[in-house]
């Protein structure tokens, strides 16, 4: 039996900066909302993909939508303010 190893070195060394900063975790948080809406919506299309939606699921579709879109609206409007001197939007 013929052993392969590998012939070269690794393309990304380790790097013990691998793990994502306190800023990059804080923003994850942010958007934490956001993308539980998208996984909801996503869900929500899953279900119906090898069948015709029923009324019920047409209705959790578009409210998966809606919430999607309010999540956006409210993260926008939060990095608005922030940017705006003295807070105002």
């Amino acid at each position: 039996m013929k052993h392969i190893a590998a012939l070269q070195n690794l393309v990304t060394p380790w790097s013990e900066g691998l793990e994502p900063s306190d800023a990059e975790l804080d923003a994850i948080e942010q958007e934490m909302p956001l993308i539980l809406a998208d996984v909801d919506l996503l869900d929500a299309e899953i279900a119906v993909l090898d069948r015709m939606p029923s009324e019920l699921d047409e209705r959790r579709i578009r409210r998966a939508r809606r919430k999607v879109l309010a999540v956006r609206r409210n993260l926008t409007n939060q990095a608005i303010a922030v940017s705006m001197p003295g807070g105002a939007a």
